[in-house]
């Protein structure tokens, strides 16, 4: 029997019980069990695009704590551990560090090597190129996560673990889309959306950023369509500039539904002339006070109708 030391230390205590319960398995899932006995939980991949922070311990302790829960009552918790790293942060992330960008006129280069240091332009490359160095740092990022997560006690089933830009995450994302196409659940159309102009793509509300930034707010006055007033929008008033309100918007009545009954909706085309100013922050009264950024891509929001 060992002897009790006189100062008990936690050092190279949770590397050893790490190991103890990885070799046991104690997190691992058991297919073989039937599907009443077991506890599967969708996790939500881990983002490796960045540093972890509290926020992300946070956000999975309430799913381990089930997981656990469910363990003790004996149930065969089926709980993957995931890595997001398919998308616009990890792009960002690997121009930033290695000072390139994609570029799909170029053609293949089998030795590019990346730039040392990243320079005050970034450099052109091919499309492969560029897809090999995304796997080449979310390779080594995921091992850094990996590390931190398992010390922090995560009691994912690691060998379950993937990847949204691996070849089995892709493949069954495309099937999906295949499976719910052949339904007819899938469609194209004309819709707002939220616009990265240097990307020129579709971003979502979770990748965007509002920030204050001085400027000028105009007031601009929307007609609904058939009611006889003047086509466009009218402005009514301005922030910022130091000078009388140019107008004041009408009081009364409700411009929020047509007199169909349908929500109103200004023109797209009104939408796309004014989203042309990208110096001003756009409000439209009186149909709503709620104040739009400067970034000329969020103006289509207003097509989506009232709010």
């Amino acid at each position: 029997m060992g002897r009790v030391p006189e100062r008990p230390s936690l050092d190279g205590l949770e590397a050893r019980w790490g190991a103890r319960w990885e070799a046991d398995g104690t997190y691992r899932f058991d297919p073989a069990r039937p599907r009443e006995d077991v506890y599967a939980i969708d996790f939500p991949p881990l983002t490796v695009s960045g540093s972890l922070h509290l926020g992300h311990v946070f956000s999975y302790c309430h799913t381990d704590i089930l997981a656990r829960f469910q363990r003790m009552r004996g149930r065969a918790v089926f709980y993957p551990v995931g890595f997001d790293d398919n998308g616009l942060p990890t792009e960002r992330r690997v121009e930033n560090f290695y000072g390139v960008r994609s570029d799909p006129s170029l053609p293949y280069d089998p030795g590019f090597a990346p730039p040392d240091r990243p320079g005050p332009r970034k450099q052109p490359i091919s499309r492969p190129n560029f897809i090999e160095l995304c796997r080449r740092l979310t390779e080594a990022d995921e091992r850094v996560f990996e590390a931190l997560w398992r010390q922090l006690g995560l009691s994912v089933d690691w060998s379950l673990a993937y990847t949204t830009i691996g070849e089995r995450a892709r493949r069954a994302s495309q099937r999906g889309f295949l499976h719910l196409l052949a339904k007819g659940e899938a469609y194209q159309a004309e819709a707002p959306t939220l616009w990265d102009i240097t990307y020129r793509t579709a971003v979502a509300q979770a990748e965007i950023e509002d920030r204050e930034v001085p400027g000028v707010a105009v007031e601009v006055r929307f007609h609904p369509e058939g009611s006889g007033e003047p086509p466009g929008g009218a402005p009514v008033g301005r922030e910022g500039s130091g000078g009388p309100p140019v107008g004041r918007a009408p009081s009364g009545g409700s411009a929020e539904t047509t007199n169909t009954g349908r929500p109103w909706m200004p023109s797209a085309a009104r939408v796309r002339r004014r989203s042309a100013v990208s110096s001003a922050t756009w409000r439209a009264s009186p149909i709503t006070s709620r104040r739009l950024t400067t970034n000329t891509a969020r103006s289509a929001w207003w097509a989506s109708g009232r709010r």
